[in-house]
């Protein structure tokens, strides 16, 4: 056997799913959270993205190793071992969480538009779910990778588009690693942790990452391939979130350092202006542009991931034109009513976050069981952390509502 035969395929071709599901981490619920975190509290709570991007690479390796492994996504492994009234009610709850996730999407590209164009938000919402139409159109009809080829370049201008303004302001290093010491300031601080954790572990990233992983390598059996495949995806894993912790970081960093302590700095179409003024309006531009590559592919992942769920846990697949329509309704009413859109992205990701506990146990429980993983189980230590992941989730959501009910802090 040649080296080439044994070596098998080169490990850049097996990356790619992570890239992509990736994208849900740095939507513009992120923008919204992200940089009123910063506007308000400076770095304060910088330890939130650094903790949740960490759990992040753990939450989205198990759940493409689950693909990998059994040749089923997550959604597909719940419909077949839930009774009919609990597998219908995990879906409606799931699909609390698809609006959510349009809701930040559809709010975020609309107010791109109108930053870029001046175009009423309304508007710009309806031609963000018509472009994430097209986007699905290409994983429809040319296939996972030309997808993925179209998403990951988004995911590059979101990078730049968000983290160019870095370039331009100081860090003031001393306050930034003080942020990275665990702490609240009340309970605004407590539902702004809240948002940035359900911005950045995304409960629909877990379905879909499982759906891509399977979609790329389909079920790999135990052996030499396998092996290979799973390095790969702790590879692709790592640098797909290395890049987004990457971008949520800067944004926080961004917001501390020029826009703390300026008026409206804590919404996205204040936070656009003061850029402008005080970083010029070429930098102001780019951040819009990124904003708008932000909505345009998160919209279209969270649709794939929207698909999956309904596919696994219903057994129905629905065309996705008419999926679209119905799941942007809500956001579209959001925006015809005039709520305010940074305020609404912001509670979009604080009900995502409420949804995590449903992705992440089922998660944990099936790749901890060595029935359905085989040797390819969690380990003792990854068991324990991913655990531990779900526990500060839960805890977290459980502060968080305590907290707004009675306004403490």
């Amino acid at each position: 056997m040649t080296r080439t035969q044994s070596s098998g395929p080169r490990l850049a071709t097996l990356l790619g799913p992570a890239f992509v599901a990736a994208v849900a981490y740095v939507d513009p619920g992120n923008v919204a959270a992200n940089l009123t975190a910063g506007a308000r509290y400076g770095y304060l709570l910088l330890w939130v993205l650094v903790v949740a991007n960490t759990m992040a690479i753990l939450v989205q390796y198990l759940s493409a190793k689950l693909g990998v492994v059994t040749g089923r996504s997550l959604p597909e492994l719940l419909g077949d071992r839930m009774r009919t009234p609990t597998r219908r009610a995990f879906w409606v709850q799931a699909e609390v969480m698809a609006i959510a996730t349009d809701v930040a999407e559809v709010i975020g590209g609309a107010l791109a538009l109108h930053l870029l164009f001046g175009l009423p938000l309304f508007l710009g919402g309806l031609i963000t779910g018509v472009v994430s139409m097209l986007i699905l159109s290409v994983h429809n009809r040319r296939g996972q990778r030309t997808f993925e080829f179209v998403v990951v370049s988004m995911l590059a201008i979101i990078t730049v588009g968000f983290l160019c303004g870095l370039l331009f302001t100081d860090i003031a290093a001393g306050d930034a690693a003080a942020g990275l010491v665990p702490r609240f300031a009340g309970a605004d601080t407590v539902l702004l942790a809240a948002s940035m954790l359900g911005a950045t572990v995304m409960p629909h990233a877990i379905y879909l990452h499982s759906a891509l992983a399977r979609g790329r390598h389909g079920r790999v059996p135990p052996g030499p391939h396998l092996d290979r495949v799973m390095r790969a995806t702790r590879w692709d894993v790592a640098g797909g979130l290395a890049v987004a912790g990457s971008v949520n970081i800067g944004m926080l960093l961004l917001a501390a350092s020029a826009l703390r302590d300026t008026p409206g700095t804590d919404t996205i179409e204040g936070a656009h202006a003061a850029i402008a003024g005080a970083l010029g309006p070429t930098v102001a531009g780019v951040f819009a542009v990124g904003l708008l590559a932000s909505g345009l592919a998160s919209t279209a992942v969270g649709s794939a991931a929207g698909a999956e769920i309904m596919a696994g846990l219903l057994h129905v697949r629905v065309r996705p034109f008419v999926r679209r329509v119905v799941v942007m309704i809500p956001a579209l009413i959001l925006l015809a009513v005039g709520v305010e859109p940074t305020f609404a992205l912001v509670l979009s990701q604080v009900v995502l976050s409420m949804c995590i506990p449903f992705a992440i146990v089922p998660l944990v429980r099936l790749t901890s069981d060595s029935a359905v993983m085989g040797a390819q189980r969690n380990a003792t230590v990854i068991t324990v952390a991913a655990w531990s992941t779900a526990a500060l989730i839960v805890a977290l959501n459980i502060a968080l509502v305590w907290l707004t009910v009675t306004g403490a802090g």
